[in-house]
Order: structure tokens, then C-alpha cells, then sequence
């Protein structure tokens, strides 16, 4: 097992646990379900299609011990990047200088540990997803994240996402965010504002828009990437239809077992999907279904 799979392994073992010991399961339509604590006991184990076998409890011990799920490891953005890097999760040297750009803790309320390799809640039953999922979305993504290409973030929460592939794309490209809670698009643009993606914000080339995501955001199709991020049962075909041929979406689909797909959209318009890895995310849902969820 390579060690950036079984970082996202740990980190989805991780989150599922909360599902079993928390009555007030948060749920989003665009971020993972937030965790209290990395160290919940008898956690569900999510891995590879391939295996549903645990990871090796001795890297489970390597990680926990040299600190990337210790609390107060990460005291700063760039160690936060640098621990990823060494756990192979990030690997590109543009995701890294990105990651490092944009300052995490802008994007967390007051108070959290924006450096702390966990989901964290972030209001309105919405979470802001945890660094290594992050950087695994963004080395995915990052041929289509080339200077003047077009990207989508399905569930923008915070503006996190939306801001890192703003950088990537630069301002000759567009980084468009969709999110339907108001008061979320409201703080991810004051967010976006204090992060070093400001320059785009102004010069319009970052939009932040409130809408259902499951309809992505026509108005700037086609997109050269999408991300998308809660479960949905099945690939929206609105979505299908705003990624441009050549480009790729990330998406989870499923219920109960979920994977993370990988969604190419071929030059003659044809589309192939695979499965990159098992995780457990929140369902894609309506606004109304997410603020009335406990």
C-alpha cells in the first residue's frame, strides 16, 4: 500500500468513526461530516475497491506518532504542507507551493485548529474537509488546473478550494464556487479576501455564486475541471454536461459504501469513470434537507 493511500485511508477511518459515536452528525451538501477527534476507537474502516482490509496498524502508529494526526503538530501552514508531502500525499511541487499560498487558517472559524489534519465545522451543518483530502483532490486535478483553464468547485463552503485553484488557473483562467448557503458565500468571499487569492477575486476572474450545486453554474461552462464535494448517488448529468471534453470531475457517488470518482471526459465527448478510492462522505442533498438534518 503506497503511503498516500493510506493516509487517505486513515483520514476516511477516521471520519466514518464519527458517524458511530456522535448523535449530532453534521451534514453538508458540499463537505465531509466533521470529526471531534482523530483518535475515536472502533472506527469503520473504508480502503481500496480493491481491499476492505484495515490499514497496517504500524502506519496508523507511524502517522500518529511523528505527528500528522497529533493535535498542535502542525503549528503553521507551510509544516502542515511539508507533513503531507512527507506522507506522499502531496507530491506535485504546484500543489505544494499552492497549499502553502493559501493560508488554511483563514479559511476556519476563530478558535478551531486550522492546521490539524481533520474536517472541521464551519456553521449552517457544513464542514471545511481535512488538508489531506485536499491535496489528494488537487493532484488529481492539476492537468486541468493549467494556467487559463476553467474549474468548478461544487459546494464551496469556505472558499478553501475555490481560492487554491484560482492560483492555478490564474487570473487569464476562471475558478468558479457554487455553494447554496448564503451566509457561507457571504464569509468565503470575506475569506477569500484576506488570502492571496484576493488579486483574482478583484479582478473577477474568482467568482463565488449561490446556487444548488447538483446544477453546477452553466453560465461559465464548459469547465476543464470539477470538484465536487459530498456524496452523490449518481453522477449529475448536469455536471457531465459543464465538464469540457478533455477535462476530468472528482466526485463521490454512493450511499452506504461511497467511492471517490474519477470522471474523464474523452476529446470525441466520450467518458470514462474510475474508482480512486473508498470514502465516506455526506450526501449531495437541497439547501432546505442540509440546514434541517441532525
Amino acid at each position: 500500500m503506497s503511503k498516500r493511500r493510506a493516509v487517505l485511508l486513515l483520514g476516511e477511518r477516521f471520519r466514518s468513526s464519527f458517524f458511530a459515536h456522535h448523535r449530532d452528525r453534521r451534514t453538508s451538501i458540499h463537505r465531509p461530516t466533521a470529526v471531534d477527534s482523530p483518535h475515536c476507537s472502533s472506527a469503520a474502516t473504508y480502503s481500496s475497491s480493491r481491499s476492505r482490509a484495515s490499514p497496517r496498524p504500524a502506519m496508523e502508529a507511524a502517522l500518529t506518532h511523528n505527528g500528522l494526526w497529533s493535535s498542535g503538530a502542525s503549528e503553521k501552514n507551510k509544516a502542515m504542507v511539508e507533513q503531507l508531502q512527507r506522507y506522499g500525499v502531496i507530491k506535485s511541487t504546484k500543489v505544494a507551493e499552492v497549499m502553502e499560498a493559501i493560508d488554511r487558517g483563514v479559511f476556519v472559524p476563530p478558535g478551531a485548529s486550522p492546521y490539524f489534519d481533520s474536517p472541521m465545522a464551519i456553521g449552517y451543518n457544513a464542514t471545511i474537509s481535512a488538508p489531506h483530502m485536499h491535496a489528494a483532490c488537487l493532484e488529481l486535478l492539476e492537468d486541468h488546473l493549467q494556467p487559463g483553464m476553467r474549474a468548478l468547485d461544487v459546494g464551496s463552503g469556505t472558499g478553501y478550494l475555490t481560492a487554491c485553484f484560482a492560483l492555478m488557473v490564474g487570473p487569464e483562467g476562471r475558478a468558479v464556487g457554487v455553494e447554496h448557503i448564503p451566509e457561507l458565500v457571504a464569509s468565503s468571499t470575506e475569506n477569500i479576501k484576506k488570502s492571496a487569492a484576493d488579486p483574482q477575486l478583484k479582478d473577477g476572474s474568482l467568482s463565488i455564486h449561490i446556487a444548488d450545486g447538483r446544477e453546477g453554474w452553466p453560465e461559465l461552462a464548459p469547465y476543464d475541471c470539477i470538484h465536487v464535494g459530498a456524496a452523490a448517488p449518481q453522477i449529475p448529468e448536469a455536471l457531465i454536461e459543464q465538464l469540457k471534453p478533455g477535462g476530468r470531475m472528482v466526485i463521490p457517488v454512493g450511499t452506504v459504501f461511497q467511492e471517490l470518482k474519477v470522471v474523464d471526459k474523452k476529446l470525441d465527448g466520450t467518458v470514462s469513470v474510475r474508482d480512486e478510492t473508498s470514502v465516506r462522505y455526506v450526501p449531495l442533498t437541497s439547501k432546505d434537507a442540509q440546514l434541517h438534518s441532525n
